[in-house]
């Protein structure tokens, strides 16, 4: 082994033994002599002849070699031991006697050889014959489950260094398992192995810091490594020129231990932090640059070491690393540039230094690696920062960006939706970030499995989603659908970014309809039942959905408000049923004739045919025109709205208003009624009549002439809308509805009333009369029970 400053310590020497044997077959026939002196002579025969190669190796595993050495390690003779430790340890460097090794449950065999009290040379070929077996994850397994882990750690301390490295080589391997790793530090290995970053030989040195790297990992074994001065030991590599091979390793055991601030202050108060600053920039080495930066990025992990990077002027090294030619620098650099940028500070002194332009440069590479970088350092930087934000605009990094969500690396997508959320918070930016085909490019990241894709493009859309036209491409893509699927999403920070961006999209009619359609209600509505998932994020999505879409809104809720107004195409439906799609009226135009109440609905718009002589704009016209579905003009509704702007809109007094407005309802749907009499008004009839004249379930409000409370209170709904006087719509029970009006009078003094009362309009049987909330005639109106009953 070459070693750097001292001659390799000689081992235990013996007489020469003279070969007697002529042939490899003979000297393995002898390994089952009773004789100890010929066990001694043909063990040293075998493995002088499987030093010369690994085809003599396997020749001896072919003439069964391997069984009886595997009986003589545990010999009670002493140098039949030692020989037989000798053959086996070398023939076990060979992948075919390994795998046969490996079958013949050795290991606890050669486990127990790795005592104090025994020979150093068996220790040195013991743990030659593990460090080959530990490479395979089952012997990892039974070195570790046969308590192998100790005595190799009480061997890293052995004066032989052949010793010491095999023993590191296995503990190497056996750390790639984590629970090797965290045995480590409680078998008190940090110790020793801190020891050994001093030895003589490089070999030894370069294991213990790889072993090192893995073992640190673990915030107890980071917690050993700083009691024991594991710092001190790795600065005294770094300040060493003559261990430059070693500081890339060194590094990055480093970068480990500063997750923690106690770490971070630790290095720092040794001037460790200073020292990576020199070593950051020393020129033409890539490696130990690169893992320089990830310990700075490991420090800048908490507010407090960001600070005191921030002093050490840290941002002027990292936008020199940028101009840096090695990929993996600039990518470490970016990451360091993302870290510190959490630092409000350090968002400006990037920005001052120029590491904007630089950054948006590396978006056009051709690494993944890079640029995944690039756009993570670009999110943060813009991270509420609009003068940054306005930099990597002006450099054209958004649209950089848009192409990048096109992407197959998931980090990248994700981090360019993160940096395009964090621009388009400026009007001017987030036209441009529109213009360049932003919408189209986020329906695909909405269908990911990635969580953190999800949640940084739903946060964009939302944000986007403002635009109107953004939103009819968010529709015309097929975006829709997509979004509303992220609806069942159980994680917390996603579900309320779509509830975002669906409370957004919901404030077009038409975009509402369609996520209705996709069955976004239904969903919400399961939320709601829940205690875990529901959230004043998905309340106000349901509250969204619903105000744009009133016919939904009231088969569901049953209420719509003064300031729900009602518009063509509305349609009542009927009350839904709990978990009950309501069906669009395209579908209900759809369906064939039923027995089931008819669906009515809203249309005052005027075919272009039935005003010739009143010129419209072309583009207004067709849009009159068209419709997807043979929904007929309702000309006596028109007439209705016509007379009510003619005749009631001239009025002064409010309560005058509502009255004339209840009679010309009224009058509309068969005048009044007695309530002992209703029963012999035939409005089912006339119902079914208008459904089979017109072969059709939905039936335009104007075309009824006998109407009771529900069709009644639409229609009042419908012309109080239109005049712009203010009422609400209440469903109740057994074909009851209602109209709520508010103003400051009191029917019971007949003044002005200090407070705003409630009224409920009377429709039925003496129209035009206000009926206080909450009293017995009130109550009679809303209800089919008898007065006694109801509350007063």
């Amino acid at each position: 082994m070459e070693k750097k400053a001292r001659k390799t310590p000689c081992k235990e020497t013996f007489e020469q033994l003279v070969v007697e044997s002529k042939t490899p077959a003979t000297a393995v026939l002898l390994l089952n002599s009773p004789e100890e002196d010929i066990l001694v002579k043909a063990c040293e025969a075998i493995h002088t002849f499987a030093e010369k190669g690994d085809e003599n190796k396997v020749s001896l595993l072919g003439f069964g070699a391997l069984e009886p050495l595997c009986r003589l390690i545990t010999h009670y003779n002493k140098l039949v031991r030692r020989n037989a430790f000798m053959a086996l340890g070398i023939m076990a460097t060979n992948g075919d006697v390994k795998n046969a090794l490996q079958k013949l449950d050795a290991v606890p065999l050669i486990i127990e050889k790795l005592s104090p009290e025994e020979d150093t040379v068996v220790h040195e070929f013991a743990t030659l014959c593990l460090a080959s077996l530990s490479v395979d994850f089952i012997c990892k397994a039974q070195i570790f489950d046969n308590k192998g882990l100790p005595p190799l750690i009480h061997l890293l301390s052995s004066p032989d260094p052949d010793v010491m490295k095999n023993s590191l080589e296995i503990i190497f391997n056996l750390v790639q398992v984590y629970e090797c790793r965290l045995a480590v530090h409680k078998l008190g290995g940090i110790p020793p192995l801190l020891k050994l970053l001093k030895s003589d030989f490089p070999v030894i040195q370069q294991l213990t810091l790889k072993i090192l790297q893995n073992v640190t990992t673990d915030r107890d074994t980071c917690n050993v490594f700083r009691e024991e001065q594991g710092f001190d030991k790795l600065m005294d590599i770094l300040n060493n020129v003559d261990f430059r091979d070693l500081h890339a390793d060194a590094l990055q055991v480093v970068a480990n231990c500063l997750s923690d601030s106690e770490s971070v202050q630790l290095i720092h108060n040794g001037g460790g932090l200073t020292r990576l600053m020199e070593i950051v920039l020393t020129p033409n080495m890539p490696e130990i640059q690169s893992n320089t930066v990830k310990c700075i990025t490991r420090v800048a992990q908490s507010s407090e070491s960001r600070e005191v990077l921030h002093k050490q002027d840290v941002e002027k090294v990292l936008v020199e690393l940028l101009s840096v030619a090695d990929i993996k620098v600039k990518s470490s650099t970016c990451q360091a540039v993302a870290a510190m940028s959490l630092h409000r500070a350090s968002k400006d002194s990037f920005r001052d230094l120029g590491a904007i332009p630089e950054v948006v440069q590396l978006l056009n590479s051709e690494n993944l690696m890079l640029r995944s970088a690039a756009t993570q350092a670009l999110s943060s930087l813009t991270h509420s920062n609009q003068r940054n934000a306005l930099l990597v605009y002006e450099e054209g990094g958004h649209e950089i960006l848009v192409q990048q969500l096109y992407g197959s690396c998931l980090r990248t997508v994700a981090n360019s939706a993160a940096a395009l959320c964090n621009m388009a918070e400026q009007k001017t930016i987030r036209s441009s970030i529109l213009s360049h085909g932003v919408i189209r490019a986020l329906v695909e990241p909405l269908k990911s499995s990635d969580t953190q894709v999800l949640v940084n493009t739903t946060l964009c859309l939302s944000v986007l989603a403002c635009d109107e036209e953004a939103r009819a491409e968010l529709q015309r893509a097929g975006g829709l659908q997509p979004l509303v699927n992220l609806l069942h999403s159980y994680h917390k920070e996603l579900l309320h970014n779509v509830c975002l961006a669906v409370c957004v999209c919901a404030s077009d009619e038409p975009i509402a309809v369609e996520m209705c359609k996709f069955g976004a209600l239904e969903i919400l509505q399961e939320i709601s039942q829940s205690v875990n998932r529901r959230s004043s994020f998905t309340k106000l999505a349901m509250t969204s959905l619903l105000n744009s879409n009133l016919s939904v809104k009231y088969s569901l809720t049953g209420h719509l408000t003064s300031t729900d107004i009602i518009t063509d195409g509305f349609y009542d439906a009927g009350k839904a049923r709990p978990g009950q799609r309501v069906l669009t009226l395209e579908e209900l135009f759809k369906q064939p004739v039923n027995g089931h109440r008819p669906v009515i609905v809203i249309n005052t718009a005027t075919d272009k045919k039935n005003e010739e002589d009143e010129p419209k704009d072309e583009m207004q016209s067709e849009s009159l025109t068209e419709k997807p579905w043979n929904m007929m003009d309702d000309v006596s509704l028109q007439s209705l709205v016509k007379e009510a702007k003619e005749s009631i809109l001239p009025l002064k007094d409010e309560q005058e208003q509502y009255a004339a407005l209840a009679r010309l309802v009224s009058d509309a749907m068969g005048g009044a009624v007695e309530m002992e009499k209703l029963h012999e008004f035939s409005w089912m009839l006339h119902l079914s009549e208008l459904k089979f004249q017109l072969q059709s379930n939905v039936v335009p409000i104007g075309l009824i002439s006998k109407g009771i409370y529900c069709h009644r209170a639409l229609l009042f709904k419908c012309l109080a809308d239109c005049i712009g006087i203010s009422c609400s719509l209440v469903r109740g029970e057994y074909n009851r509805a209602w109209n709520e009006v508010l103003f400051i009078w009191s029917a019971a003094n007949n003044q002005r009333s200090s407070q705003p009362c409630r009224y409920i309009v009377d429709l039925m049987h003496q129209p035009g009369s206000l009926l206080a909330v909450d009293t017995p005639a009130a109550v009679r109106y809303q209800t089919i029970y008898p007065y006694q009953h109801c509350s007063v």
